[in-house]
């Protein structure tokens, strides 16, 4: 039943009755204050969305092009046993996430090589890189849990909005003694607003959320690869100087 008055309703538009006009400005001046407060709801969830998605981009796109960099330079400094100046070069590319990992393991095996045993240096190491990848996986994960929420909620919310038109519509029918189209118009037109800004605030928040997660876990698989190469490096280091 309520398909069938989306419908009519839409007929009675695309007719031109003038019962209601489909312009944005005419929408809104026709919609009650409760539809237009979830309207000025979804439009800040939508902002919202936005700004985190043009964060994360930013911030993984310089991940990525800085770790490029990073990984090319430190992989010379290291072969030469030169971890001060691995150290300067991760701290140059700070935007990078292997870079992060990679200088606290590198700070912590120098730190522990003057403080521990000489057993425990690697093991030492290896706990400041497990803090570190977590860390710097929560700073990639930062934003993700508001388009989530953004995703599953902004269709409901477009719901409310729904429902609160098709009151209206009903309140239409009662007031004008009325059972046409033209009583129920209004209503129907603000419960199909509300109804397609919900799901176009949610549907881009989700896929958003579905390839920002698939960055993060991509740079989580780059993150333990270079932490277990670091490790094998220390490792080796160690026993060469025995």
């Amino acid at each position: 039943m309520l398909f069938n008055l989306y419908t009519s309703a839409l007929i009675l538009l695309a007719e031109g009755t003038g019962a209601v006009g489909w312009d944005l400005m005419s929408l809104w001046r026709q919609m009650g204050w409760p539809a237009r407060v979830v309207v000025i709801i979804m439009f800040v969830m939508s902002a919202w969305s936005v700004g985190i998605m043009i964060d994360r981009a930013l911030m993984f796109g310089a991940a990525r092009k800085q770790s490029r960099i990073f990984v090319q330079q430190v992989a010379g400094a290291l072969r030469e046993g030169k971890l001060d100046e691995a150290i300067s070069i991760a701290e140059r590319n700070k935007k990078s996430h292997i870079a992060k990992v990679v200088a606290t393991g590198l700070s912590e095996f120098q730190s522990a090589a003057s403080q521990v045993a000489e057993q425990e240096v690697v093991d030492a190491a290896k706990r400041g890189l497990e803090r570190s990848v977590a860390i710097v996986h929560a700073e990639l994960k930062r934003g993700l849990s508001g388009l989530a929420t953004i995703g599953s909620t902004a269709p409901f919310v477009g719901l409310f909005g729904t429902v609160i038109g098709i009151i209206n519509a009903f309140k239409g029918i009662s007031a004008e003694k009325a059972t046409g189209l033209a009583a129920v118009a209004g209503g129907i037109a603000e419960a199909l607003v509300t109804t397609a800004i919900g799901l176009f605030v949610a549907v881009p928040a989700v896929w958003a959320y579905n390839y920002f997660t698939n960055k993060v876990e991509a740079f989580d698989v780059e993150m333990d690869n270079s932490s277990m190469e670091l490790i094998n490096y220390f490792i080796t280091r160690r026993a060469a100087r025995k």
